[in-house]
């Protein structure tokens, strides 16, 4: 490790830092300011803000190790996700942006369901709020182990002895900059450095798998065909059924990543969304493309040198530190953190808003004053933040199965309820909480069956497509069995 390194990623944090001072004398002063930035984000912003949040550290990590391991065939879950976004983007985002402002400017996903279903108002709140916060906990947890991976195996030995392991340690220090930064300038802080963090990642995903190619000095470099076992570049190379299916619905998540449609509600107008969907999903094409071809670049390179790359997610850290200058390597890391530090900070915002406008505001200071909300809430980020470090702190666990289960939990309890209650008037209050409590419990029973790796005796099935089913089935099922409230039908999308 270099000085040059060290120099590059403090600049990073003292960047991320100076951003949310920034956003503190901006936008800090009420709870639509600290939460949404008063609904006043460009749509470049909106839309990297939204990109970076969502693709964290599994896009440096989870995916281009899966790759790595499996082939080209692991490329069906960056296909699905495309497809889920450009979905997303068209179906929710533009009646998103409109309906939480016109039904009572909700300022939280259980609020604006809260308000369209008033007579299931507070079960909605509640419940939602409880599956935001234990899920996010548990999603944020996966990013921390993003950030203890990347000091492990990058700075190993060069830390300072604090009675704690490098990891351990990683955990530590990533945790404590996004808290900084989150507490400090709330919503504007995390969307303005998501949109310098998007920049970032999309930036190294383009370098680094072109210089592992063709930069890396003659015979040294990699080549596609160094690639160890043949069908390692096909898409359909051993993939089975269950395991298409697994792989393309997680783009069904989309629908209900509280962190991820929370942007379409600050969009400054509706009638920006198009322009900011045309920034995301360019953002998005560029930066899949260039994880997916990390992956197999890296294993090509690993292939022609004899590199013995332990654990397939962390070759994106082992490369960086292998190929190039200390500065850019710093660079490098820098993306890597930004793309853990962005998801981390957007998930524990969105928790934080629900500890404090769904419990906080709604059972114990119905009267709370705005500076006193905005206080509450930079207190339930420091809280999730605590718990996640602990479930985090198992050096042992996978990026990408951590991501896999909390993204499937979001996917199955709110992508329905999302989509049908912002487009069928027919959906009564009892179908919503149906829908939301069917979906995270039938996902969250078979991450607990382990049906997701092994299901009726054979290959496992992604949990979001049952959770999906169950919860669009109960909306459907207890709408039509019950009646809808007056104040119900009122709120209901027009046709």
């Amino acid at each position: 490790m270099d000085t040059a390194t060290l120099v590059s990623l403090a600049v990073y944090f003292i960047a991320m830092i100076g951003i949310g001072l920034y956003a503190w004398k901006k936008s800090t002063e009420d709870s639509e300011g600290y939460l949404l930035a008063g609904r006043n984000l460009p749509p470049a912003v909106a839309a990297l803000s939204a990109g970076a949040s969502d693709m964290s550290g599994w896009l440096l990590l989870g995916l281009p190790g899966a790759l790595y391991a499996a082939g080209l065939v692991e490329a069906w879950i960056g296909i699905g996700l495309f497809l889920g976004a450009v979905a997303n983007w068209i179906i929710v985002a533009p009646r998103l942006r409109e309906q939480t402002e016109s039904y009572g400017n909700a300022l939280t996903i259980p609020q604006f369901l809260a308000n369209r279903f008033p007579d299931q108002g507070t079960t909605l709140r509640v419940v939602s709020a409880i599956v935001i916060v234990v899920f996010f906990t548990v999603y944020t947890a996966a990013g921390l182990v993003g950030g203890g991976k990347l000091f492990e195996t990058a700075f190993a030995g060069l830390l300072p002895d604090v009675g704690m392991s490098d990891y351990m340690l990683g955990i530590v220090i990533t945790a404590g900059i996004v808290l900084a930064y989150t507490m400090i300038g709330g919503f504007l802080a995390v969307s303005l450095t998501d949109f310098v963090q998007g920049v970032i990642m999309m930036v190294a995903l383009v370098i680094m798998p072109l210089v592992v190619m063709f930069g890396s000095g003659g015979d040294a470099g990699g080549s596609l065909g160094d690639v160890p076992v043949e069908g390692f570049l096909s898409l359909t190379e051993g993939l089975t059924f269950l395991g298409f299916i697994s792989a393309v619905t997680w783009g069904l998540g989309y629908f209900g990543q509280p962190h991820i449609i929370v942007r379409f509600m600050a969009i400054d107008t509706v009638e920006k969304v198009k322009t900011a969907r045309n920034v995301g999903l360019s953002w998005m094409a560029i930066s899949l493309a260039g994880a997916l071809g990390m992956g197999l670049a890296g294993r090509a390179y690993a292939e022609r040198n004899g590199l013995v790359v332990d654990d397939p997610e962390t070759i994106f850290i082992v490369l960086a530190d292998l190929l190039f200058h200390p500065a850019i390597t710093g660079f490098l890391f820098a993306a890597l953190l930004a793309a853990i530090m962005s998801t981390i900070s957007s998930q524990l915002l969105v928790s934080s808003s629900s500890l404090t406008e769904d419990f906080y505001r709604l059972f114990l200071r119905k009267n709370a004053s705005e500076r006193e909300a905005v206080n509450v809430g930079r207190i339930c980020v420091a809280l999730v933040a605590i718990a996640a470090i602990i479930i985090g702190s198992d050096p042992t666990s996978e990026v990408l199965g951590l991501v896999a289960n909390a993204w499937a939990g979001f996917g199955a309890a709110f992508g329905p309820l999302i989509i049908l209650a912002l487009t069928w008037r027919g959906m009564t209050g009892a179908g919503a909480v149906a829908g939301l409590v069917s979906g995270a419990l039938v996902a969250g029973a078979w991450i607990a069956l382990e049906w997701n790796s092994s299901f009726l005796g054979g290959e496992g099935l992604y949990e979001i497509v049952p959770g999906f089913i169950a919860a669009w089935i109960a909306i459907v099922v207890v709408s039509k069995a019950t009646t809808q409230s007056a104040a119900t039908r009122a709120q209901a999308p027009a046709e």
